[in-house]
């Protein structure tokens, strides 16, 4: 069991999400860095989809109440275990008493904290995913406090001595927002075409900024503003997450994770699904920069992504078969 000692409401258990009931109404969500959760959760030898805590406020502080092997991913953030300094995307045994700390991050705006065997929470639809809009799923269907206890479906693993890293070439390359832009790559959406051609070259050749209205439902964007050909009225219609909506005030919105599974406003791109980890490790005050792609390259992104978490699994298989007590 841990303990969780100082929190927020934006801190929710989640795993990979909820796919298959948005003609329900019901959001996919789950962890807005999926890629980081997966990861986590194969450096423990867990599925990738195991449900762990993400957090997006911080400090964040647990105790564990059992000896527990558990993996922290995503934002470049000030960790100790137990007092012990830990690098980030590292995997590493915490004892029972001792506590895990996560501090402010230098870059991204997300961790997720995974644990051997996973959280021991129900599934609801299949998921133990969060769903806060429309209290379910995770912990009460709600953000952790102070408090809470969650049970460990524990299981055993096997980490070399001090610990496991992990180090990916495009997060070491991907810059904070602060400094420089943070590049995603598009695809034209149902309406593109409804927009003017000045809208289409603001919307490509400057930058935008993540205004302080960001959730895990959407980040509103300042910029240009973009105006369509003419008047358009639509009726609700089928959005995912890295739809690009644009409302009457020319303003871009970003769909993400717990987005609503309709919306009228016109639909100018949609951020590919490789690119979506991006955006979740973009905080408040970002810039962005939105690059046009083909179809083929938006497909063939994703693919290397998942041949990436494939080649991990074979690896980190081999090495615990390694590291086993024979």
């Amino acid at each position: 069991m841990i303990e969780i000692l100082t929190t927020g409401l934006p801190n929710t258990v989640q795993d990979l999400g909820r796919p298959g009931y948005l003609a329900l109404g019901i959001s996919h969500g789950g962890a807005m860095d999926s890629q980081a959760l997966a990861f986590a959760n194969l450096m423990l030898g867990n599925d990738p989809s195991a449900a762990g805590i993400e957090v997006a406020l911080y400090p964040f502080r647990l105790k564990a109440h059992v000896d527990i092997s558990l993996a922290i991913t995503g934002a470049d953030c000030p960790i100790t275990v137990g007092g012990r300094l830990c690098p980030p995307w590292w995997a590493t045994n915490i004892r029972a008493g001792e506590m895990l700390v996560l501090e402010a991050p230098r870059a991204g705006a997300r961790s997720y904290i995974a644990f051997a065997g996973g959280l021991d929470l129900p599934p609801v639809m299949g998921s133990r995913a969060t769903d806060a809009k429309s209290g379910f799923g995770g912990f009460g269907g709600r953000g952790l406090s102070r408090g809470d206890r969650l049970r460990l479906d524990t299981a055993e693993c096997t980490l070399p001595p001090g610990g496991l890293g992990l180090a990916l070439e495009e997060r070491r390359a991907t810059c904070n927002g602060a400094a420089c832009p943070i590049e995603l790559r598009v695809l034209p959406a149902a309406e593109f075409d409804a927009f003017t051609p000045e809208a289409h070259a603001a919307f490509t050749g400057s930058e935008w900024r993540i205004t302080s209205d960001a959730n895990r439902m959407g980040y509103r964007l300042s910029g240009e503003t973009l105006s369509l050909v003419s008047p358009l009225e639509l009726l609700s219609h089928g959005i995912v997450p890295g739809t690009v909506q644009v409302p009457p005030s020319g303003q871009p919105i970003i769909q993400l994770a717990d987005a609503n599974t309709c919306g009228g406003y016109p639909k100018i791109v949609t951020v590919i699904e490789a690119d979506l980890w991006r955006l979740a490790q973009a905080p408040v005050g970002a810039r962005l920069r939105f690059l046009p792609v083909s179809i083929e390259a938006a497909t063939e992104a994703l693919r290397t992504a998942r041949q990436r978490l494939d080649e991990f699994l074979a690896a980190r298989s081999i090495r615990a078969g390694r590291l086993r007590p024979g």
